[in-house]
This record gives C-alpha cells, sequence and structure tokens, in this order.
C-alpha cells in the first residue's frame, strides 16, 4: 500500500485529521483542497446530559453504585469527541469508571477509571493539552480519539464509591453513516495497575525476556497501539525511570521494540531535568504534565505517550510492557490506561481493582 493511502487510512481511524475515509476519494492533484473544506458524507449527532424538559438541569446525578448509560446508538457511525464536566467527591477520578461496548457486545472494549483514561491517573486534575486527551480549567475532560462502530455503540459510567455524583455533564460528538470502511478497527483502552511493583533482584542485574515487567495491556488479534497514560507515586528515594519498555509483537517469548528509559520512552531526557530541575510538560504526543517532589518518596508523575506518528502493528498479538526501575529494582506504584485499535471489537480485561486498591497511595 502506498504511503499516502497508508496516512489517509490511520487517520480515519484514528483521528488524525478528520476521516476522509468516510468521504469520496480526493481526485489526484486536488490534495491542497483539506479535508475539513470539502463535502461530507456523514451526519453531524450529538447524545448528551441536556435537559429533556428545557430546563437548566443539563446534568445526571449517579446514585453510589449505579450504573448510567451515557451513550447509545444503532448503525454505522464514529464518536470523535467526548466532553466531561463533573462535580462529585475528591476522589471521583478513580470511583467513575468508563466502560465502552461496541456492536452489541456484552464485553466492553473500554474499561478505565475516568481519571485514567483521560491521563490523569493519581486522581487530582492537572491542566493540560495532547493530540488526543486534553483538562481544561474548570475541571473538563476531553478526548479525541476517534472510535467506529458498525452496529451500534454504548457507553456507561459506573459509581462504584460510596458517595452521589452530584451531577455528571456530558457531550459526545459522533458521525452517522451509511456504512464505514471495512479496514476500519475498533478502539479499545485498558486500565492496569501494580501498587507496588514486585522489585527484583536479578543476578548480574539484567533482563532480556521482560517477563517480570509492569504490563499496560495484552491483547490478540490484529491491529496498532496508540500508547498509554502513566501515574506513578514513588515508594523509596532516588530516580524511579531506569526502566525500558519493552512491546511483544506477535510473539510472546521476546519483545520486538525496547527502549532505552521510561523518560525516553515519554520522549523527555535525563530524568525530565532531575531532583532539583524537573520541568512539567504537555505536547501533542508525549508529556509529564504533572511532575511533584521529583526522585523523592511520594514523588507523583502523570505521563503519557502516543504513537500517531507511527501506531505499532501487530498481526496476532501484542503486549505492551514496562520495567519498573533497571532491570525492575523498583517497587514503586504504577497506575496506567493504553490505548489501542483491533479487529475484533473487545477483548477479555483482567478485573478491574476495587475503589480502594485504585485510590494512590505511597
Amino acid at each position: 500500500m502506498e504511503r499516502r493511502n497508508f496516512v489517509g487510512t490511520v487517520a480515519g481511524v484514528a483521528g488524525l485529521g478528520g476521516l476522509p475515509a468516510l468521504n469520496a476519494p480526493v481526485a489526484p492533484g486536488t490534495e491542497w483542497v483539506p479535508n475539513y473544506a470539502r463535502r461530507q458524507s456523514y451526519r453531524s449527532r450529538k447524545q448528551g446530559s441536556f435537559d429533556v424538559t428545557g430546563g437548566n438541569g443539563d446534568a445526571w446525578p449517579i446514585k453510589a453504585g449505579a450504573e448510567k448509560e451515557i451513550f447509545n446508538a444503532t448503525g454505522a457511525g464514529v464518536i470523535s469527541h467526548i466532553w466531561f464536566t463533573i462535580s462529585a467527591s475528591t476522589l471521583h477520578l478513580k470511583e467513575l469508571v468508563l466502560r465502552a461496548y461496541w456492536d452489541g457486545n456484552t464485553k466492553p472494549s473500554i474499561e478505565a477509571p475516568i481519571g485514567d483514561f483521560f491521563g490523569l491517573n493519581l486522581g487530582d486534575y492537572v491542566i493540560f493539552e495532547s493530540q488526543y486527551l486534553a483538562c481544561s480549567p474548570g475541571q473538563s475532560l476531553n478526548c479525541y480519539f476517534s472510535m467506529p462502530y458498525r452496529k451500534g455503540a454504548r457507553l456507561t459510567v459506573t459509581n462504584e464509591g460510596t458517595r452521589d455524583v452530584g451531577a455528571f455533564y456530558s457531550n459526545i460528538d459522533y458521525l452517522e453513516a451509511d456504512s464505514i470502511p471495512d479496514d476500519a478497527l475498533y478502539f479499545h483502552a485498558q486500565y492496569r495497575q501494580a501498587a507496588p511493583n514486585t522489585a527484583q533482584t536479578l543476578a548480574g542485574s539484567k533482563n532480556l525476556d521482560g517477563a517480570t515487567n509492569y504490563v499496560y495491556c495484552e491483547t490478540r488479534g490484529r491491529g496498532h497501539l496508540m500508547g498509554v497514560t502513566l501515574g506513578v507515586i514513588q515508594t523509596a528515594e532516588g530516580w524511579f525511570g531506569e526502566g525500558d519498555e519493552m512491546i511483544y509483537v506477535d510473539d510472546p517469548a521476546k519483545p520486538v521494540i525496547t527502549g532505552t528509559g521510561t523518560e525516553d520512552y515519554f520522549l523527555g531526557s535525563w530524568n525530565f531535568g532531575g531532583r532539583m530541575h524537573a520541568q512539567e510538560f504537555s505536547h501533542h504526543q508525549y508529556g509529564a504534565p504533572l511532575i511533584q517532589s521529583p526522585e523523592k518518596t511520594g514523588g507523583r508523575y502523570c505521563l503519557y505517550r502516543f504513537h500517531g506518528d507511527n501506531p505499532v502493528t501487530f498481526n496476532s498479538y501484542m503486549k505492551h510492557t514496562m520495567e519498573h526501575g533497571h532491570a525492575n529494582n523498583r517497587a514503586d506504584n504504577f497506575y496506567s490506561c493504553a490505548f489501542w485499535y483491533q479487529e475484533q471489537p473487545f477483548t477479555n480485561f483482567p478485573v478491574m481493582p476495587t475503589v480502594a486498591q485504585r485510590v494512590p497511595k505511597v
């Protein structure tokens, strides 16, 4: 497949510059007219928490222990944008779990605490902008991952806390279409944690097979990895990030991709500036929007890395992992959400930890 067509396909599936796959083919020599200035073939729609009586009560309450359906569409389409803002307990970013079901499946393809899904893995709001996720002043959460479906889509939020949610505001923008391309894949997001990781003592401090690495996600089928969010709480002094990412592609026995350090994977360097000079940053494909008490016990980091420039492709198997310290020699707390696309509209997720287990602690 020539490069121009490949980029167009990824753009349509992964939200990189519109949805050209839903439009008529671009005639050669006319690419200089951008997609957003061309005639579109989809129908713009929105579902949200607006007051159906015409009043101003534009939010939903969610009782403790209750599940609220926030989106339900039939037929073919693509969710293009999700916006939430929430008035609830101080732990609501960890207490509320977002789930998405594609094409009538009973198993979710998205299952993550809302905070981790939106890059706020430690339960605190931090203002940042990336290409796919953002948090704005006023504690508003935004997601721009494209989420195609063929027969229908259903999204829910479950309040797994002990206190009621007073107001859950939601706007979900989506595109209705007569059909979507055969090569459009299903979006997945999976939560994992290790609180703490188990520190390893390895002879010679070598770790070539990654058997005890932290696992972001694991799946079977065909698709591509889009990236991760990660929250870290240090449980000991020193730099936590000597661990390398190791990504297994179509072979569970050994990684195909191995990196050079945690901060390198998140596209920073030199401990993000070190104990005295670490600086927060957020860019379109990578960032560290939260750095508190760096390299100290109790130090807190929120990080994200996306692979929109080069999604990591797999044909039959993918496992994304990272060392926790060099050769897994540290026992820090990790809380993460991984994002990917695959042909199957669901996968078998690990059991979601309880709220008490999810709330970050040293």
